[in-house]
């Protein structure tokens, strides 16, 4: 009889995007407890960076009650065993009557840093677990919206003008820097951290004399901001690709709003937000652009996909000016937020159906990684021990 495999669904983190990583993590054991294919094992990770694993906690409810700090011991703290931890994830409670957890495959649900930047991902890597979505570079290049565009500029995909400052050279010449920005770069301006999403940070500039304060808001997020050009009169456009070899584009989906930038609001609370597919006033599929626009961005979005080498899922946003009909590549988002399932729907693949199309997928690339041979036959260590017994033998 076939081994039922459990799928351990990682969310939470230390993140200022940790409460968007929980709605995540909830959309996708729901939507697994269904299928009742996979044993389901919800793993939390809490702002102060403990594992905690149990049932309750894959129900958005207990972390909506606003009991959630006070009702989490009751879980225990688990531990990674790094000892028994190989092709699995093992996790073990602490006390003398210690539960273990053994975990096949990794679902990560994580937004921003130590999840969606390739930090976890590095840890599946090590252990030699399977998970689902992009791996370690193509993760930590899209996390980094300066990487991002530079990237961008090397396989000819257009992006807007940027520039990019450390936190470190801001304090030291923030004079020279301000001045920079006016000389190379037009108003309206968009002041950006450099490894956040959920808009949290960002600032549209205006004028010369909003500049310093948006940067200062950017840097209390973040070591490192880009500053861009704007695009008026601009149309949000976002385009989801799914495949490792074989690459699905999805439809376009415009986004709306009125505010000078789509903010944390739009996405995630005004009308039940448009990332999360509510706030449907807001958002329309297919976007209104004609077919050659359409076609266009789809193509650039399979295109930065397997030029970063990403897998299983990304989500790509641009920019579309109304007036001169440019597209400006924007964001990456290797893992969206709640998946894009509206936009996938929406496109013919059912939230079911993505998921585990997901999931198959990551056992694919897992089989596939553990085909490729790592070891080599070397007598480099033979050679340097033969060096240091000649410099030992000269010394006497």
């Amino acid at each position: 009889m076939k081994k039922i495999k459990t799928i351990g669904v990682f969310f939470g983190g230390k993140s200022p995007e940790h409460d968007i990583s929980i709605i995540t993590g909830q959309l996708i054991l729901a939507e697994l407890r269904k299928s009742k294919k996979y044993n389901i094992v919800p793993v939390y990770l809490s702002k102060e960076e403990k594992f905690f694993i149990g049932e309750e906690l894959g129900y958005l409810k207990f972390f909506s009650s606003g009991e959630a700090e006070e009702n989490l011991n009751k879980f225990g703290d688990y531990n990674l065993d790094l000892k028994a931890s190989f092709k699995k994830m093992i996790f073990k409670r602490k006390g003398l009557f210690g539960k273990k957890i053994v975990i096949d495959l990794a679902f990560p649900a994580f937004h921003g840093n130590l999840g969606e930047d390739g930090a976890i991902q590095g840890l599946f890597k090590v252990l030699n677990v399977p998970f689902v979505g992009c791996g370690v570079t193509s993760s930590a290049v899209a996390m980094d919206k300066a990487l991002t565009k530079l990237f961008y500029q090397s396989i000819d995909v257009p992006t807007t003008k940027f520039l990019y400052y450390l936190r470190h050279d801001w304090r030291e010449r923030k004079e020279n820097i301000v001045k920079e920005i006016k000389d190379k770069l037009h108003f309206p301006l968009f002041i950006k951290p450099a490894k956040l999403g959920s808009s949290i940070g960002i600032s549209k500039v205006k004028e010369e004399k909003d500049l310093i304060n948006a940067c200062e808001l950017a840097f209390h997020y973040d070591d490192k901001i880009v500053v861009e050009e704007g695009v008026e009169p601009v149309l949000d456009a976002t385009c989801a690709v799914i495949g490792n070899n074989s690459l699905r584009a999805s439809l376009i989906q415009e986004s709306s709003f009125d505010k000078d930038l789509f903010s944390y609001e739009d996405k995630y609370l005004n009308d039940g937000g448009a990332q999360l597919g509510q706030a449907q006033n807001n958002i329309f599929i297919p976007a209104r652009l004609d077919s050659e626009t359409t076609l266009k961005i789809q193509e650039y979005s399979k295109k930065i996909f397997k030029s970063l080498g990403c897998s299983g899922i990304a989500r790509f946003d641009f920019l579309y000016n109304k007036n001169s009909k440019e597209i400006f590549a924007n964001e990456i988002n290797p893992l969206p937020g709640t998946l894009y399932h509206h936009l996938w729907e929406k496109s013919g693949l059912k939230i079911d159906e993505l998921i585990e199309k997901l999931i198959k997928m990551a056992f694919k690339k897992h089989r596939e990684e553990n085909k490729t041979s790592y070891s080599f036959n070397s007598e480099v260590l033979n050679q340097a021990r033969g060096i240091k017994l000649q410099m030992a033998k000269k010394k006497e």
